[in-house]
């Protein structure tokens, strides 16, 4: 395939699968357990019907938000997502790059493989940090420092991960960060010479967020060990008030479900949840972000900025979240198999056709703005 044949998001998954090696390609492409929810964040827009205007003289087409103090140029930005240099050797850098260019928020990781000095000096559009609460008390303040020395806008605390997801793709393959792969999983980078010389020939991988706090190298330390190991389960919403008064700032909580706990996200001086459950890696069975977004934008929508991610693959799908009261609309592997399939291009091929999906169904649906779209223009099956 080339990159002219995508179209859709289902021609990039496509793509990326021709040219990562199967454990990779399966650590993005796969959830947890059953991978239940996983398929239903997806499935659950197609529940949804939109019922269009007609005859609204819609000639131009304002698509931007404003999300926790932040313009954007577009309702969607790039959720932050962990090990990108795996994916290509443009990694992080690409994706910055490609945001910073269609105006719209990015992300960088705990887990990322570019430090959060490069992403800000690549990119002046907002930047999320997203970050994991850790045992050690002192190093989740230095990581907060850190950001906000190097002007990160919004802090992005992840509290659906105390530990990791049952993601049995990988134990098939024996994926882990340093590779402990079994005889299948070799095997299966064995068939994609290209994505070697390519990993090989490029600079190496590191986690620079973590270097200097956690031994990830000479196989002392798998991703599964450090959610395991390094992540505190004890967190609780004292402990996450406290940081939200050290950072001073827009802070967010990605993976909030519940009304109570959005109740408590208000409470504690939160600017914004993201419903999330992860991309279906972590509990499987939870309910879809889309599902569950009207309940919690009807609880605490007129008080907090109501976010939301998961199985996002159409501008029709955010038009849809947006009706529903969402201020704006994370995607991940909607950017991260162009990224693997062709880095920067990739990125910024998928953007732009998720700009224009948005652009041409607002026209369709009689909207100028995004503030036009509301529950009436959809019903429910």
């Amino acid at each position: 395939m080339r990159l002219s044949d995508c179209h859709n998001f289902s021609d990039f998954r496509r793509m990326a699968q021709q040219r990562l090696p199967g454990p990779i390609f399966n650590y993005i492409d796969g959830g947890a357990d059953d991978e239940v929810t996983y398929r239903r964040n997806t499935e659950s827009f197609e529940t949804c019907d939109l019922v269009p205007n007609v005859l609204r003289g819609v000639s131009e087409v304002d698509m931007s938000v404003t999300v926790m103090g932040q313009k954007l140029a577009m309702p969607f930005y790039c959720s932050p997502t962990a090990l990108q240099r795996l994916f290509h050797h443009q990694d992080e850098r690409a994706v910055a790059k490609a945001a910073a260019k269609y105006g719209t928020m990015f992300g960088v990781s705990s887990l990322g493989t570019v430090s959060l000095e490069e992403a800000r000096k690549i990119s002046s559009s907002p930047q999320v940090y997203q970050f994991y609460f850790h045992r050690d008390r002192g190093l989740n303040r230095a990581m907060m420092q850190r950001a906000k020395a190097v002007g990160v806008e919004v802090m992005m605390l992840t509290v659906d991960s105390i530990t990791g997801g049952n993601r049995e793709r990988d134990k098939r393959t024996g994926f882990a960060i340093p590779f402990k792969l079994n005889l299948a999983g070799m095997a299966q980078f064995a068939l994609k010479p290209a994505w070697a010389i390519n990993y090989f020939t490029h600079e190496g991988f590191k986690l620079p967020q973590l270097d200097e706090h956690v031994d990830m190298g000479g196989g002392t330390m798998s991703i599964s060990r450090y959610f395991t190991e390094m992540l505190d389960p004890s967190m609780t919403w004292d402990d996450v008030a406290e940081m939200v008064k050290l950072w001073s700032g827009p802070f967010c909580l990605k993976g909030v479900m519940s009304v109570e706990d959005a109740r408590r996200a208000v409470d504690i001086g939160c600017s914004g949840i993201v419903l999330s459950n992860h991309g279906g890696r972590q509990l499987d069975g939870s309910r879809a972000a889309f599902d569950q977004l009207a309940e919690i934008v009807d609880a605490v929508g007129d008080r907090i900025d109501v976010i939301m991610d998961g199985g996002v693959q159409r501008g029709t799908h955010v038009l849809k979240a947006l009706s529903l009261g969402a201020k704006a609309v994370g995607v991940g592997r909607y950017y991260l198999f162009p990224l693997a399939a062709a880095g920067q291009p990739g990125v910024e091929r998928a953007l732009e056709q998720m700009r224009v999906e948005i652009e041409r169904g607002m026209k369709l649906m009689g909207c100028s703005s995004i503030e036009q779209l509301s529950r009436n223009n959809l019903r429910f099956r």
